[in-house]
């Protein structure tokens, strides 16, 4: 039997119930035999900066590099707005993305069809809605220098982010981008801003290369940002694939993970590149939504995007795609029963806690699985 070592990352907030809930399907899957999981928890964000001064340790780096995946919860809250810019607890994520290598980050969209009528737009807009959002994760202005603001002669302020990208970075996530197509419709959206940003002209001129010399068999179409935004409101299912730089990636993800009518039912991939002798990759899984300190502690946020997030991982890093399809299943099975926390209850369907609804999605696959 394969062993796989996680390292789980609760961090802040509801970061620490919703991963409690991802921890019992762990065992679950463990306990089927279809792999062995060894799982070690660590500090991350303002927990990590409590206890150490830092958004992460050394040793807990060291981790994460030791590990076949790294499962996260989310991060910050109002208790560390004034701590010091390069130890905010959001830099946990940035130094993981950095120091992991990990470009490619998988956003996908999906709307079940029990919760078609909680997105904010009509249901025949929404219902049956799959986008994935490939997003390149380590380069652009997030990470760019010079990055600072510094005082002119005059006394005004100016602030400066560089927006940075180079040929083999567009290549490598147009590369994911155009392999998952494969997988899907074979249909590739690539989006950026070619009209008034010379890095826009650059990723949409690579895209296409990439695009013309290896994959002459996935439909590519080139889209400005911000008309990219607009179609996702005005007609989401039009996209199947859509690939972009960190900046519009991180915005046009939101977008479209509010089609589905609730931040806390969205997971993510961000992922290396294979290695050279064993074909892993790096990889690390977390929920869209953010540390929720307004609900922490109350047991009544929802724990589906974490959960959703290690069924990617279980599809993405561990190849056990029957067990990923299994647990997406029961997912949408107790969706489909009516069970719902507060951030997707509608009147008629029938609310409960954060272990209720872990509770139910075990049940599930029990059920489905026997």
């Amino acid at each position: 039997m394969t062993t796989y070592k996680l390292l789980l990352l609760p961090g802040d907030g509801i970061g620490t119930e919703i991963m409690a809930e991802v921890k019992t399907v762990i065992d679950w899957f463990g306990k089927r035999g279809v792999a062995s999981f060894e799982s070690e928890q660590d500090l991350a964000g303002g927990a990590a900066y409590d206890a150490h001064g830092k958004a992460i340790s050394e040793a807990t780096m060291k981790l994460a590099q030791e590990s076949d995946a790294v499962i996260f919860g989310a991060v910050g809250g109002p208790k560390w707005d004034s701590v010091p810019y390069d130890v905010r607890p959001e830099a946990a994520l940035l130094r993981l993305r950095k120091d992991l290598e990990l470009f490619a980050n998988l956003r996908p969209a999906i709307c079940y069809p029990a919760l078609a009528d909680a997105s904010s737009l009509k249901r025949e807009l929404v219902e049956g809605l799959d986008i994935l959002i490939v997003r390149e994760l380590t380069g652009g202005v997030y990470f760019g220098s010079p990055k600072e603001i510094v005082t002119l002669e005059n006394g005004e302020k100016r602030a400066v982010d560089t927006q940075l990208y180079t040929t083999s970075e567009i290549e490598r996530i147009a590369r994911v981008a155009f392999d998952l197509a494969k997988t899907r419709s074979s249909r590739v959206a690539s989006a950026e801003k070619r009209n008034v940003m010379k890095s826009g002209v650059l990723w949409n001129q690579v895209v296409t290369k990439v695009g013309k010399e290896e994959y002459a068999d996935v439909a590519l179409e080139h889209v400005l940002a911000d008309n990219c935004a607009m179609q996702l409101v005005r007609r989401p299912k039009q996209y199947d694939v859509i690939v972009c730089d960190n900046l519009f990636g991180d915005i046009l993800s939101d977008v479209a993970a509010m089609l589905t009518g609730s931040l806390g039912m969205l997971p993510s991939a961000a992922l290396g590149a294979p290695d050279a002798t064993t074909g892993r990759r790096k990889s690390m899984y977390e929920p869209v939504h953010g540390s929720a300190p307004d609900i922490a502690g109350k047991g009544i946020s929802n724990p589906i995007a974490m959960i959703a997030s290690f069924a990617m991982a279980l599809r993405y890093s561990f190849g056990l795609v029957a067990e990923a399809d299994l647990l997406d299943r029961a997912i949408s099975s107790v969706l489909s029963q009516g069970l719902r926390t507060g951030d997707i209850y509608t009147e008629g369907t029938t609310k409960v806690g954060t272990k209720e609804m872990g509770a139910a999605i075990l049940k599930q696959l029990d059920v489905l699985s026997a």
